[in-house]
């Protein structure tokens, strides 16, 4: 008889091997693309070498992901966001990728990535009670 255990941790590694390794088998029974990812990140630093934003990113496919941008409070409004999203939209065009992508919350920078030319393609209400999570990205045709 099959049984089912609940865990509150990450899989072992073992078992994470079988189910990565089931993946796989299954995306190529269907000729689905390979799945494979490229981390990449932008980082920003002041004259004495303090780490003072980044953007940090996954290339998959043909699109990039961005995961996480941040710049120290003491730095915003002085334009090393949109600096660090034009670094990665560049390097995006250059590989002749199909676009980014991002999440961001109702709370956070929704307005800043519009104002980049960032189209939301859904929305997520109550994610958490009380806000949106968001979904954005910018095309390239």
């Amino acid at each position: 008889m099959t049984s089912i255990q609940f865990s509150h941790s990450a899989l072992s590694f073992l078992d994470q091997g079988v189910v990565t390794a089931g993946f796989d088998a299954h995306s190529e029974s269907l000729k689905a693309p390979e799945y494979k990812t490229e981390r990449l990140n932008w980082r920003a630093l002041n004259e004495s070498g303090e780490l003072i934003g980044a953007l940090t990113a996954n290339l998959l496919w043909d699109w990039l992901y961005i995961d996480e941008l941040w710049v120290d409070e003491q730095y915003r409004k002085a334009g090393l966001g949109k600096q660090l999203m034009a670094e990665a939209e560049h390097m995006a065009e250059d590989r002749d990728l199909s676009g980014l992508w991002l999440w961001t919350q109702s709370w956070q920078a929704e307005e800043f990535y519009k104002k980049l030319g960032y189209v939301e393609f859904t929305r997520f209400d109550n994610f958490p009670k009380g806000y949106e999570r968001i979904g954005l990205r910018k095309e390239f045709k």
